[in-house]
């Protein structure tokens, strides 16, 4: 029974692997700091696995994990790390160069939003999330990720170098699409 069940947690962190590592990214915006926190919660979810299996969703409880994860690293103390300001001068500006750009801004701007209103903000426009999705998994009410979303996107809308990616319809309030994976 115990193989049993080693093998369905390895089939699960081989199939949702890159995807929690990614949310977690966008949740730290550092990958380091996402791989860690994602084998953090993975390791939490194996200790626990026989009960997350069982659940009526693994993905939803392993978010969870990763969400709580990410909210119990900043009570732990930290080395403060230096960023500069700008990235070094390039040659030439291509498509792909842009949309670098637009994607290293909008990180730059989810680290300047509060801890919950990223987090409401990536549940659910990056991950596509319902309201009561984004609440059950951060423990709070639709109405409180309601107001999280909206002050959260009003702060983007104000951040310099994102005001062409936030002109797109993606961040127009409504539920999001591909264009908001910038």
């Amino acid at each position: 029974m115990q193989a049993e069940l080693e093998d369905r947690f390895q089939e699960f962190v081989r199939a949702r692997w890159s995807h929690l590592v990614r949310t977690a990214y966008l949740l730290t915006g550092d990958a380091h700091h996402a791989e860690d926190l994602t084998q953090t919660a993975l390791a939490k979810a194996y200790r626990s696995w026989r009960r997350v299996s069982r659940s009526d969703n693994p993905d939803a409880y392993v978010r969870r994990m990763l969400v709580t994860c990410n909210r119990d690293r900043f009570r732990k103390r930290r080395v403060t790390e230096a960023l500069t300001a700008a990235p070094p001068e390039r040659a030439g500006r291509d498509e792909a160069v842009a949309r670098v750009d637009e994607r290293r801004a909008l990180l730059a701007a989810l680290a300047q939003l509060p801890k919950r209103q990223r987090a409401v903000v990536v549940l659910r426009y990056w991950e596509d999330l319902s309201e009561a999705e984004v609440a059950e998994t951060l423990g709070c009410s639709p109405g409180t990720v309601k107001s999280q979303a909206s002050k959260g996107l009003a702060k983007l809308r104000t951040y310099p170098g994102l005001t062409r990616v936030m002109d797109g319809p993606a961040y127009s309030g409504t539920r999001s699409g591909e264009g908001s994976r910038t």
